[in-house]
């Protein structure tokens, strides 16, 4: 082999060694970021939960206010609530007859 050669051989096996580098460097840091996503999706769903769960809350703090209420209003609020949740419960037990 000329010297010529030898040199680009050893340009080339330079070059190799740095690809190498860097791929395996890239492959850590996507193994990273994998585990950061998947914080984040368990983290998203825990707010989201726990967002569900307030909102719950929420409905029935304000239904339990409009039952102590002397209003009109909101009597008729409870009223129309009530009236909706005896048909959902009236639906779940027709469902469970079939």
């Amino acid at each position: 082999m000329t010297e010529k050669h030898e040199k680009l051989l050893a340009d080339l096996e330079f070059r190799l060694h740095q690809l190498m580098y860097l791929c395996d460097s890239l492959k850590s840091e996507n193994q990273n970021l994998k585990a950061q996503l998947e914080e984040k999706n368990s983290e998203i769903i825990r707010v989201n939960t726990e967002l569900e769960q307030l909102s719950q809350k929420y409905n029935n703090l304000t239904f339990a206010n409009t039952l102590s209420g002397s209003d009109m209003e909101g009597i008729e609020m409870a009223k129309n609530r009530l009236t909706k949740l005896v048909q959902e419960v009236d639906k779940c037990i027709a469902l469970l007859k079939i």
